[in-house]
């Protein structure tokens, strides 16, 4: 009998922890909005730094009222540059909310690009589908319509989508070679599109990919892109002490599904910047120890 009654004091005390566990990832964790300062050493030595705000993966829902006050009081930190990497709404009833809180960023030069959840509205799943290694989509939900968001979002900002598009432009009178690929997980990248060397004058290349993808990664890596930055990951969205991110959701390791890394094509090196991203799809609201995070950027000279 006594044997029993520790065995079951055990499994109380098993679920207990299980519960608590669900309701901080849950409740809190999943909104504790999280700003996280990064310096990648990508521009020439002694060269002014350059501040890039990244926000990726925002999966807003009508309302989050909280997460579009964040977003807002983002303008403070007066960027040079806010770069938006995809899965934007969950809801198309989100876009005018979202317009209204990103409309204080506007007031800088912006670059985004579309995620796979920007094309087709989030479904319900199994939980056990989001432990896949590399799981590929097979079911889609209701279809959005990103072009007309796309639009409308470059419309009232001035923001340039660089959806398999290459530009360049100057920020603080420094020239930038930009390049940008529709979503990698759903096959719509088109690298060819966009690849070749840096334009002549220019002080940074940088390549925007929602899905980090290796065969995007390494497309402009060889071209001699500086600066990748990317999301979808969600950094993971589940982090275990010791063992990190438990999947990536496509191809990238992950070791790298989060944060800031380095990766390597044709014997050259750029540099890789995942953001965790501030959202969650609606049915799968929960993080551990892989908080919802925007992240600046502070491009420097090398060493």
């Amino acid at each position: 009998m006594r044997r029993r009654a520790v065995a079951a004091r055990a499994v109380a005390g098993l679920t207990a922890a299980g519960l608590g566990t669900a309701l901080y990832g849950a409740v809190y964790e999943r909104t504790a909005y999280t700003l996280r300062r990064r310096e990648v050493p990508v521009l020439a030595p002694g060269s002014v730094p350059l501040r890039v705000l990244h926000l990726s993966d925002l999966h807003v829902t009508p309302n989050q009222h909280g997460k579009f006050a964040w977003l807002s009081d983002l303008a403070r930190l007066v960027p040079d540059l806010v770069v938006l990497t995809g899965d934007v709404l969950s809801d198309p009833r989100a876009q005018p909310p979202l317009l209204a809180a990103l409309e204080p960023l506007f007031a800088f030069p912006g670059l985004f690009v579309p995620g796979n959840n920007d094309y087709y509205a989030p479904t319900r799943r199994s939980p056990h589908h989001y432990l896949k290694r590399n799981n590929q989509p097979t079911r889609r939900g209701t279809p959005l319509d990103w072009p007309g968001f796309a639009r409308e979002l470059a419309a009232a900002s001035g923001w340039r989508e660089l959806t398999n598009t290459r530009a360049r432009m100057e920020v603080g009178g420094r020239g930038i070679d930009l390049r940008g690929v529709d979503d990698a997980r759903l096959r719509r990248d088109r690298t060819a599109l966009v690849a070749g060397p840096p334009e002549p004058g220019t002080e940074l290349a940088l390549g925007l990919t929602h899905t980090p993808e290796p065969r995007v990664l390494d497309a402009f890596t060889a071209d001699g892109v500086g600066l990748i930055l990317s999301g979808h990951t969600h950094g993971g969205q589940i982090r275990l002490p010791g063992i990190g991110a438990l999947v990536t959701n496509c191809g990238i390791d992950r070791e790298r599904a989060w944060g800031l890394s380095r990766h390597e094509a044709a014997g050259r090196r750029s540099w890789l910047h995942v953001s965790a991203g501030l959202g969650t799809s609606p049915f799968a609201p929960f993080r551990l120890n892989c908080r919802p995070e925007a992240t600046l950027l502070a491009l420097s000279g090398a060493q």
